[in-house]
């Protein structure tokens, strides 16, 4: 999976109901723009194994280049769901070697507090960079490109 044609919609879960067989769900977000579906299955990678359930705050993101239905509410396939916290949000994507993501929108600057691990809950001991990283941030800065120091990196390596 290219985890570069990832492309995130956050919400809240409002109904979780059986998917088209007995390894299938279909979420349910309320999200700003309207209720969207998202079929999840055992290729949904869901970060730290998390229960889903009505309430939980998510970041589910779908794979832009693969086809979708025109039906409304719209309807994805979820590659990689994150439960957010209240004031989380998420960038996924392609940081280069000074920490910046390829496409410019976020600058990482890795504290004493970040937890790094990879993608299945291992520590991560070495430099995130170069990799694509899941990163959980609260704040940035007003800077061009904007500067946070995430409280939580995922790397995909």
């Amino acid at each position: 999976m290219s985890y570069r044609n990832l492309v995130p919609i956050i919400g809240t879960i409002i109904n979780i109901s059986r998917g088209g067989d007995c390894c299938s769900q279909m979420l349910s977000l309320r999200t700003d723009n309207g209720i969207t579906n998202f079929l999840v299955n055992g290729q949904t990678q869901v970060i730290d194994s998390r229960q889903l359930r009505v309430g939980m705050r998510i970041a589910a993101f779908y794979d832009s280049t693969l086809p979708v239905p025109l039906i409304f509410p719209p309807q994805y396939h979820a590659q990689v769901i994150a439960a957010l916290g209240r004031n989380d949000q998420v960038n996924l994507g392609y940081f280069d070697r000074n920490l910046l993501a390829e496409d410019g929108s976020l600058q990482l600057n890795i504290g004493g507090s970040t937890n790094i691990s990879t993608a299945n809950g291992q520590n991560f001991n070495c430099n995130p960079a170069d990799n694509i990283l899941l990163v959980y941030y609260t704040i940035t800065t007003r800077s061009i490109p904007p500067q946070t120091t995430p409280s939580r990196i995922v790397v995909f390596c």
